[in-house]
């Protein structure tokens, strides 16, 4: 009896191997390709397959792929930049509120409905909750009141808080929104976002690629560029 190709358990009764999956969904959250141009860059390499499937991969791996990533994050620094940008999904605005450190490694993300100061909370408990158990000692705003009066009351919440300082300098807030162009870019190539739960995974898949990009993550960082391939990478980190 021939025995059975071993796979990992979260390609199991998929149809496409899993080096096809892989490839579509690593290609779409790191370079400007719609899902069309992946259908017709796979039909190249002799593989039929339609824009809905890989739509489906990017919404099915993105969020395990930056579970398996996150076993690698680097610690950021504690002095933060954050600002929120906006997206359109089906012709609304909503908006991604991102952080960079002072380094310009990106903190974290969170697509959110509106500007709010309930939006601004539910980013830094992400934030924090993220990198924990440290904790930012730093905070620069943009001119944003909610953001502000969102850190002012979580203070009730945790009292380390409290010690956090608060700047609203905006120069500083620079380097964060220089950082939004890569994602800006990324967002550009596509038709536009038709569903919250869509944008909210595909822009989780663009953060990672670009933390990917800013060696963000421990023992991916080649003494030599040429050593190895983006490939090679993805492979060691989702093992």
């Amino acid at each position: 009896m021939t025995a059975a190709i071993a796979r990992d358990p979260i390609y199991r009764r998929r149809r496409f191997p899993a080096e096809v999956i892989e490839l579509c969904v690593r290609w779409y959250i790191t370079y400007r390709l719609s899902y069309r141009d992946l259908v017709a860059m796979t039909a190249e390499r002799g593989i039929s397959v339609s824009h809905t499937t890989i739509l489906r991969w990017v919404l099915r791996y993105v969020p395990e792929y930056e579970r398996r990533w996150a076993r690698h994050a680097r610690p950021v620094n504690a002095s933060w930049r954050m600002d929120e940008t906006a997206i359109s999904i089906r012709g609304r605005w909503h908006y991604l509120y991102r952080a960079v450190d002072r380094c310009g490694k990106s903190v974290d993300h969170l697509l959110c409905a509106d500007r709010s100061m309930e939006a601004a909370q539910a980013f830094f408990r992400k934030a924090v909750a993220t990198h924990s158990p440290n904790w930012p000692r730093k905070v620069n705003l943009d001119g944003n009141a909610a953001s502000h009066r969102a850190l002012r009351l979580l203070c009730h919440e945790d009292p380390r808080w409290r010690s956090v300082v608060v700047r609203g300098r905006r120069y500083l807030n620079n380097i964060v929104e220089q950082d939004h162009r890569a994602i800006k870019r990324r967002c550009a190539s596509m038709l536009g976002f038709k569903s919250f739960r869509t944008a909210a995974i595909s822009l989780a898949g663009i953060e990672l690629a670009h933390r990917i990009r800013k060696q963000q993550f421990t023992g991916f960082r080649p003494r030599n560029r040429r050593s190895e391939s983006l490939k090679q990478l993805w492979l060691r980190a989702l093992a």
